[in-house]
């Protein structure tokens, strides 16, 4: 997929999504937000950035001739790289088994923001789906986006795991924008409990204040979804899972372009946001 010019002057958003933890559905998150936004009409690219162990494409059943590691090295173009996937949302997989891309040079974090600031010109929003946990390689992807979505489950090590992240986000970047969505829920009381558990240490021991971003119920039609390889908001776009990534989607979809941040999503002291998201499912 080529992505077509623009005669307007607007941006792509860049969102990052993110986990401290592997196995909380990171990847489920970002490709089924990147379709929702797509179902929205917007134009949405998404990047597979766990640069050497990738599994976007794998996710949708694409089968890829390049990745980004040949973006990385400066043999393609990411136009030249990315595939079309379902609701034309463009697609920019990764390698499988590449150790040596767990460790970018700084020539190829180069590469990668050049291509990625040439590519806002042509999207809505550009989707980062980083790999786990707190390397280089995630930590500099992360400060390329403008708001982080932090994804976590009720597992107490994915809370640790999450809020460390967080720390170490706003250790490098202070002004980091970052909103959690906490994953295998059973209503919105336990995603805002979760929510309000990072949150309240982060403020008290880091001096900053998580947005909440919502929440994904368990719904096993996610795993249904996921072994036919299609996104569960095309598959079964009434289920309870889908129905909360296309209300984040279209929460997403009002993020404000300045810099007061985000518009409906709030810390701990928003009063607004608790409502809509908890009635999602």
């Amino acid at each position: 997929m080529t992505p077509q010019s623009t005669s307007t002057q607007k941006r792509a958003t860049v969102l990052a999504v993110t986990s401290g933890k592997g196995g909380v559905g990171k990847t489920n998150l970002a490709i089924n937000v990147s379709v929702a936004l797509a179902r929205l009409g917007h134009r949405v690219a998404i990047v597979d950035a766990d640069f050497g162990l990738g599994n976007i494409d794998v996710m949708l059943g694409l089968t890829p001739n390049a990745h980004v590691g040949h973006i990385l090295s400066g043999e393609k173009s990411l136009p030249d790289v990315m595939m079309e996937g379902p609701r034309g949302l463009g697609v920019v997989p990764a390698g499988s088994g590449l150790q040596p891309l767990t460790a970018l040079t700084m020539s190829q974090r180069e590469r990668l923001t050049t291509a990625l600031e040439q590519a806002r010109a042509s999207f809505d929003f550009l989707v980062l789906d980083t790999a786990t946990g707190i390397s280089d390689n995630v930590i500099e992807t992360l400060k390329l986006a403008e708001h982080v979505l932090l994804m976590t489950s009720l597992d107490p090590a994915a809370l640790v795991d999450a809020y460390a992240l967080a720390k170490v986000l706003w250790q490098a970047s202070s002004t980091a924008e970052i909103g959690l969505v906490v994953n295998g829920v059973r209503d919105g009381m336990e995603g805002r409990l979760a929510f309000r558990q990072i949150d309240l240490a982060a403020a008290r021991f880091l001096g900053h204040h998580l947005h909440y971003f919502g929440f994904i119920p368990d719904d096993p039609a996610v795993r249904e979804s996921m072994l036919i390889q299609r996104p569960i908001v095309d598959h079964l776009p009434q289920s309870p899972a889908s129905r909360c990534f296309r209300l984040l989607a279209t929460r997403l979809a009002t993020l404000s372009a300045g810099p007061g941040g985000l518009r409906l999503l709030g810390g701990a002291g928003s009063t607004g946001v608790a409502i809509g998201v908890e009635q999602c499912a």
